[in-house]
């Protein structure tokens, strides 16, 4: 270990050229933020204290700053669920049968629920201190980023080229060794549009992660959730307009300094040659790749990796190793699945009966149709953005240059709270007398339909160059060329972003299918609407009962008709 973190003499000996002094600004103000943001998230405060949040533009780099870090704090959390979760669910059958079912409950629970769950137990846990209603907030973000990311590496994992995994047996890479090198090398470009998806999606929730209620108490931490939600309240749309132009100004920012630069870095991940304009640009990366202190640094920490990934090495006997399982006994496939369905068996009779002593079988039988009201619209939706935006993604993902201008662009429109839009909506809708029943409809999948788009970018950017030219030698043309090249090539990411739109639009409805504005409100018929009225109501019994029809509407949703098309993909990889 001590030699991971000795100063190689490169890095001591790097004199410093003038790309280091333009960089050491920046990264100093980095870190001097990080520092303050922190701080501040850990002074001393009481449940009750007011926390008080000024719509004064001025105060807006202050809450930008504290949003973007909470965000990226969730976010790293994220990616590390993320790798254990993938690992697990990908390389263990009797894993992936718990875990993925436990994955669509998870983002199927609406962000209010986990919140409800969280709170208490982590003001407990920081009692007297901010740090512990921060921490619920981070929290909840991560809520809204972890399950995205989740399932794109899960899909990435399972879908390594054989003759990669192949040549890992044949160079006896250890199972360690295989994730570093082989595994997520090759779920790197997918993972990175879906790490900014889930910044997004971090964004579109942020008003409920950042304005909390606890014990009777509304508390607002400092942050640009808390500021949309005092102006909605004060119906002030100057400050609407000053937090939007905030949000782009906090997404350029991170796009520039953190996601552009990995992307064009990911390049070198790519299982498919990268001739032609494929290749990302990054000025951030440029200035990086220029800069002496950082190459010596980055020398350095390569080196300590390449000593880290001998640690779990196999001794090499000049064989190549057979494929390596865990024994188990014969019979713990059976027990393993009797032990599932005994807990199925007992979810099932646990809501039997709490169906049946506190709320009554009638009014399951109202929120069982009012979920099938929303199914409906969740997949007229998905088909409507799905027939939009794959054609118009793998245009975008086969021509970066192109990709890389609408990026920000695109991450801007799925972190756009739906919430900005309440004041159009409501004046539309009551202005030309719309049926809120079909006109709120959209808000469901505004900020998810990103995830299609994200993901079938990715998904069309690791098309094999060599691939494409093939198909343009063989005169492949128009509907033919799409049909027997793209579409296939890009099945796999439009499962996994689909999927994700999906679980996202029943988690928005909750915000979709019911808009207020001022004294005014617009509802439509749903179990998202169901839910917001019974968590205004205070209704705990019947919030449970819509979260938990939401729950197996979900499950069912997926295991029933994405689950099969995910295993469709499989197949044609």
């Amino acid at each position: 270990m001590a030699r991971l973190f000795t100063p190689s003499p490169g890095l001591r000996n790097a004199v410093p050229n003038r790309w280091d002094w333009i960089l050491l600004p920046l990264v100093l103000a980095l870190l001097v933020l990080a520092a303050y943001g922190a701080m501040q998230m850990s002074r001393p405060f009481v449940v009750g204290e007011a926390l008080p949040i000024s719509l004064d533009p001025v105060n807006l780099p202050y809450y930008l700053m504290r949003t973007i870090l909470r965000m990226f704090i969730a976010l790293g959390f994220s990616l590390l669920f993320a790798f254990l979760f993938a690992a697990l669910a990908a390389k263990y059958r009797a894993a992936e049968k718990a875990m993925i079912p436990l994955l669509d409950v998870l983002q199927s629970v609406p962000i209010l629920g986990f919140q409800a769950i969280a709170i208490a137990p982590f003001i407990a846990l920081f009692p007297g201190n901010l740090l512990g209603v921060e921490c619920a907030a981070i929290f909840a973000i991560f809520t809204s980023q972890a399950w995205n990311m989740a399932l794109s590496l899960y899909q990435s994992f399972r879908t390594v080229p054989p003759e990669l995994n192949e040549a890992a047996r044949v160079f006896r890479l250890s199972a360690w060794q295989r994730f570093w090198r082989l595994e997520l090398p090759f779920a790197m470009p997918g993972l990175l549009w879906n790490m900014m998806m889930s910044m997004s999606g971090g964004w579109f929730f942020l008003v409920a992660a950042e304005a909390i209620s606890v014990a009777g108490q509304d508390i607002k931490l400092p942050g640009i959730g808390s500021y949309i939600a005092v102006a909605i309240d004060q119906r002030n749309l100057g400050a609407i307009a000053w937090a939007i132009g905030a949000m782009l100004t906090g997404i350029l920012l991170y796009d520039q300094l953190f996601f552009r630069p990995l992307l064009a870095w990911a390049d070198r991940f790519r299982f498919e040659d990268t001739q032609g304009d494929t290749a990302q640009r990054s000025w951030m990366l440029d200035f990086v790749r220029r800069s002496r202190w950082l190459n010596a640094f980055s020398e350095h920490l390569a080196k300590g990796l390449q000593n880290a990934m001998g640690w779990f090495a196999l001794g090499n006997d000049g064989t190549v190793p057979r494929r390596q399982w865990l024994r188990l006994p014969t019979w713990w496939p059976r027990a393993w699945d009797v032990i599932l369905m005994l807990a199925c068996a007992f979810a099932f009779l646990r809501l039997g009966l709490f169906v049946h002593q506190d709320v009554g079988w009638g009014e399951a039988l109202h929120v069982l149709g009012l979920g099938l009201i929303t199914l409906c619209r969740v997949m007229l939706l998905i088909a409507l953005a799905s027939l939009v935006w794959v054609p118009l993604s793998i245009w975008i993902g086969l021509r970066p240059r192109y990709s890389q201008k609408v990026q920000a662009l695109a991450q801007f429109l799925a972190a756009f709270p739906v919430n900005l839009l309440f004041p159009l909506v409501v004046l539309l809708l009551v202005h030309f007398q719309l049926s809120p029943n079909i006109w709120l409809s959209p808000l469901m999948v505004f900020g998810t339909q990103w995830y299609i788009l994200f993901n079938v970018v990715a998904g069309a950017a690791t098309i094999p160059y060599e691939l494409r030219l093939a198909a343009d030698n063989l005169g492949l043309r128009g509907w033919l060329k799409w049909k027997r090249v793209y579409l296939p090539a890009v099945f796999p990411s439009f499962v996994t972003g689909a999927i994700t739109a999906s679980g996202g639009s029943w988690n928005a409805s909750i915000v979709a299918e019911y808009v207020s504005w001022g004294d005014t409100s617009l509802v439509a018929n749903g179990l998202g609407s169901y839910i917001k009225q019974m968590t205004d109501a205070g209704d705990f019994h019947r919030i449970a009962l819509g979260i938990g029809v939401m729950c197996i509407y979900v499950m069912l949703l997926n295991r029933f008709f994405w689950r099969r098309l995910y295993l469709l993909a499989e197949n044609r990889r």
